[in-house]
Order: structure tokens, then sequence, then C-alpha cells
């Protein structure tokens, strides 16, 4: 396993971090203990030391916590989870949100405590209002945090001032090639590791968008350069050749993602990438450009729609269509919909356009008029005909 140091406690944190959100989940929608199970230890045996989850992230604070406290590894791992700083309304809240989360993990302290989703100074003051600043050295006194820092989900501008508003710990960022300069994107990226703050990564093979279906113009620029090399190496190769970079976040739901992973990271100091490696991505990233027609990452945060909309599935399959195929788009849409097994609609027609979805989203979408496009294009009438006749025939 590949070591960098937090610069900040020096702390020897793994290369590759385990994104706890995507856990993997069985039928029911519930995180699959056994899976997980096996996933963590093995991971954890290779090598792996920070394990990152959130309030939010529905079952995966407790399976993790279930798995360190079984196996007694929670000494040989950092933990970090985040405060859903959105749902704090009063200052008690710090407390009461941050217990429900020590005893989900079965802990009684974390290592790195994060603000979850972050995107403006405005959202900082107001939680500095409600005592934020005084509750969290209270908790470092108790011994029960000892990083403190946050994740952003914004624009560029906000991110430094962020950064020069309080004196970090740690902070985390969406970032990968095709995002390299949204939200904090390169400069805040560097801007942070100038202070010597460490540097999270999350989202960096975009919710899987460039570990699996990458549009066809994209793989064959990626196999003509080295067709030994998996798009996800070509992803996660890309992070940490940036020595700014302290840990990269994947959310691994196989052991096969897991091992290849794992052997990517071995071999991906700072520096890795050659020139002629690094002359591949802007014909990428040009690419993909031409392709995605929705820059959705599939986190869910917009969700439950209360319409009962599909919205990351609907766009996924958007993107899928133009990126991969109409017959692989129009399959992974009629999955996203739900009319499969249930014979519901999850589809974006039944969008009421009460603009709560667009609120939550990290991006930035303009959800419900993207929707209302996805719509137009997936559901012509052909496939309209389609869905009623199979919601016939379940009886629905």
């Amino acid at each position: 396993m590949q070591y960098r140091i937090d610069l900040k406690s020096g702390n020897r944190l793994s290369a590759l971090g385990y994104g706890c959100m995507r856990l993997p989940r069985g039928a029911s929608g519930m995180v699959d203990a056994d899976k997980s199970e096996k996933l963590i230890l093995e991971a954890i045996e290779r090598g792996v030391n920070y394990f990152d989850t959130a309030y939010i992230y529905g079952g995966s604070e407790q399976a993790l916590g279930e798995v360190l406290r079984r196996n007694d590894k929670r000494r040989e791992v950092y933990i970090a989870t985040k405060l859903p700083h959105y749902r704090v309304r009063a200052h008690e809240d710090f407390g009461k949100y941050f217990e429900t989360q020590l005893g989900r993990l079965k802990t009684d302290y974390i290592d790195y405590y994060l603000l979850h989703n972050v995107a403006s100074l405005a959202q900082l003051e107001r939680l500095r209002a409600l005592g934020l600043e005084e509750w969290v050295a209270r908790e470092r006194e108790r011994g029960r945090i000892f990083r403190f820092g946050f994740s952003f989900h914004g624009q560029s501008g906000e991110f430094r001032s962020l950064i020069d508003a309080n004196d970090w710990d740690f902070c985390q960022i969406q970032y990968n090639y095709l995002d390299e300069h949204n939200q904090a994107g390169r400069a805040g990226l560097e801007y942070a590791a100038s202070r010597n703050i460490p540097v999270i990564i999350m989202e960096p093979l975009l919710g899987g968008r460039l570990a699996g279906n990458v549009p066809r113009g994209a793989g064959g620029v990626f196999r003509a350069a080295d067709s030994g090399k998996t798009y996800a190496a070509w992803a996660l190769r890309w992070l940490w050749d940036q020595p700014g970079v302290t840990v990269v976040l994947s959310g691994m739901c196989a052991v096969a993602q897991l091992r290849e992973n794992l052997e990517t990271c071995e071999e991906a100091p700072p520096g890795c990438l050659s020139d002629a490696e690094r002359e591949v991505y802007p014909r990428v990233i040009a690419s993909f450009r031409e392709s995605y027609k929705v820059d959705c990452t599939g986190c869910s945060y917009c969700m439950p729609c209360p319409m009962g909309v599909n919205i990351p599935g609907s766009f996924e399959a958007y993107n899928r269509r133009y990126a991969v195929g109409f017959v692989a788009g129009m399959q992974s849409y009629i999955m996203a919909l739900g009319l499969s097994h249930t014979g519901k609609s999850g589809s974006g027609r039944q969008c009421a356009e009460c603009g709560a979805c667009a609120k939550k989203c990290p991006q930035g979408i303009a959800i419900p008029e993207k929707l209302a496009e996805a719509v137009r294009r997936m559901e012509p009438p052909i496939i309209r005909g389609a869905i009623k006749i199979i919601q016939r025939v379940l009886g629905k």
C-alpha cells in the first residue's frame, strides 16, 4: 500500500481510501452485511486505513461499525464521517447527531469529522452562530473528535473563502479528470495543499462513469494509448500523479474492484504519469463532452423525489443512450423506471417542478429542466406505449 502523510497531524493515510456510501446492497436496498464485511476486511488486510461514511448514507455507518467491532479492527483504521449540517437548527443538534453516529459506528471517537456538503461561506457562518466552534472545541478536549474538516460542493471562489475562514485539519473535494476545473478543481486542490491542508478526493470515478461504459471515442483513445490499463486505472492514476492529493476515496462494491484499485494504487506514486500519458486525457475529455447530456454523478442527494421520480436513474440512462448506444440506454431507462419488476413508473413525466431536488444537487443541475429534456428524448410515443402495456400486464 502507498501511504501519504497528513501534514497537519503526521498520520500516515492510505492513498486509497474506502468510500462506504456504495457498500454492496441487497434487493431490499439494505447494506449486504456479509459482502461488506469481506470487502472491508480484505481492504484492511491490504493496508487501507481510511474509511469514509456519513450520517445520511443509509446503513453505512452501522455496517462499518459492526465490522470493525466484531473483528476488533477499530484501532487499525481512521474513521471519517460527516455531520448533516443542513439539519442542524439549534446548538443541541450538533451533539444529537454526533451521539447517534458514535452509536452507529460503535466507537467513542471519530478520527476525521466533517461538515457534510458545504457549498458556501454563508453556511459556515450560520453554524458558527449556533456555536459550532465551541462545540467542536469541547469534543476535541474530550478526545472524541481528532481532526475537523468539511466536504465541498460549490463554486471555486467559495472554496478558497472557506479554506481561509478557519484553521481546518483537512478538506474533501469532488475531483477527477472531468472535473479538473469544476467546483474546487485543480486550483482549489493546490491552494489547500499550499496551506498543508490534507485533501481527500471523492467521486474519483464520477459515480462509475469513468470506470465502466465510457463513450466509444474515449475508450478508443485509452486503448490506443495502452490497451492493458482499465478505464478506472487511468482515472485513478491521474489523481495519484498529483502530490497535493492525500487520499482518493473509491466506493468499491465488489472484490474485483477492490483488488484492481489496490494494484493500481501500489504503482501510482506522485509523478507516475509519463508526458505521453498526460496528453491522452484532453482527447478523452473532449469525447465525454460530446456524449453526455447531464453532469449527474448518481450521488442521490436529490432523492427521494416526492413524486416518485427516479432522478439519478433517469439521468444515467439518458447519458448512457448517447455515450454507449440507444439500446443500452433504453434498457437502463426501463430499469430506472422500475417497470421491469414493479410496473410503477419513476418517469420524469411525474415531476411537479417543485425544485426541491435542484436545491439539494451538489452539481448545481437544473433538475426539473433536465428531466423534461430526458423525457423528450427517452419517451417517444412508441416507448410511452410500451410503458403503458407493461403497466397493464403487471396490473398497475
